[in-house]
């Protein structure tokens, strides 16, 4: 006979799969414009990761497995066709972004100790911590070969720099470890570097190498950096309050470390001197209960709202740096992506 919480997983397990094809079916439809130069893209990213050792093809496989989204190669393409069109040397840059955001993924896991990411093993669950690192440094210095063969250096020092600025951001979340005097500017400075960097870069290079003017090219990194940083924002509440089910990967891991996010530093920022040192004691001893704890906490607070609508912002400022492009379906999508962000369960 089944256990009331065998029947409540079985329950719970058709929703969650059902919020997976839809979210897949949505990012289908999203993407419909750029639809045959995403297969040219996947087609050249198959392309570059073969290998004739099996265990290199074999990781480079799977890593590419738990990408997902595809968010990034699709801001390069969106942006190109937005601003100009896209040529082979988007295809390249799509390449590129998708590889380094693939590595910071697959080292974020080793760092997080995390075991599913899209519904399958990470790399370190399956292979080890050794060849997960060695996989991510394969897969930036194979990005950085790609982007030189480019017709200029631009996207070399473009993606360097963005990268260096990723790594950057992720140094100083650890720095920030254990702080529970993290402030809300320095948590969304951390998050524009690890996080929304890259997108900014994407756009920036699509318009750019799609012959764009100056000012289309910048605003459209500045539309990267804020969709970015709203991604994040809802990535981060979806780490305290999602359902793994649905998401598909290790949740609770920033808890875990003590890696203060906005909704908890909101939830904080609310409680007087000697509730918030009764609190943070019982998260710093929670063993792994800390999201079941932060329950009865936020369902007392406006800390989920107040993080939620912080990321609808930036939405909204990513959204008004499209106005300097001439209506289209590319451009419809961009506007369309900032709703997606921000709505979005996994």
């Amino acid at each position: 006979m089944a256990t009331t919480r065998e029947k409540s997983r079985r329950n719970q397990t058709p929703p969650a799969t059902d919020d997976r094809a839809a979210g897949r079916k949505k990012l289908e439809l999203l993407y419909e414009p750029i639809r045959d130069e995403l297969a040219q893209f996947e087609s050249m990213l198959e392309s570059e990761l073969r290998s004739d050792y099996p265990l290199v093809d074999q990781l480079a496989k799977h890593g590419f497995r738990l990408g997902g989204k595809r968010l990034r190669p699709a801001l390069v393409l969106l942006s190109a066709k937005a601003a100009g069109g896209v040529n082979r040397e988007h295809l390249v840059l799509a390449t590129v972004v998708e590889m380094i955001h693939t590595a910071t993924l697959v080292h974020d896991d080793v760092l997080d100790a995390a075991s599913l990411r899209r519904h399958l093993e990470t790399v370190n669950a399956r292979f080890g911590v050794h060849a997960s690192v060695l996989l991510g440094d394969f897969l930036f210095t194979h990005a950085f070969y790609l982007a030189s063969t480019l017709s200029s250096t631009l996207a070399c020092q473009t993606i360097g720099r963005a990268t260096n600025i990723v790594c950057e951001g992720e140094l100083r979340q650890i720095a920030s470890q254990g702080n529970m005097a993290l402030s809300e500017a320095e948590y969304l400075g951390i998050i524009e570097a690890k996080t929304a960097e890259l997108c900014a870069c994407s756009c920036q290079l699509g318009a750019h190498y799609a012959g764009a003017d100056a000012e289309v090219v910048t605003a459209l990194a500045r539309y990267g950096r804020s969709l970015g940083i709203a991604f994040q924002i809802v990535d981060d509440l979806l780490d305290l309050v999602g359902d793994e089910a649905t998401t598909g990967k290790t949740l609770g891991s920033d808890l875990e470390q003590q890696k203060l996010t906005l909704p908890l530093i909101r939830l904080l920022s609310q409680f007087d001197d000697a509730r918030r040192r009764q609190a943070v004691e019982q998260l710093q001893n929670a063993n792994g209960h800390g999201r079941a704890l932060l329950e009865d906490w936020f369902e007392q607070s406006d800390a989920l709202a107040y993080a939620r609508q912080k990321a609808v912002s930036y939405a909204e400022q990513a959204r008004a740096e499209l106005k300097c492009l001439a209506a289209s379906p590319a451009q419809a999508v961009l506007q369309k992506l900032t709703e997606f962000v921000v709505d979005r369960r996994q």
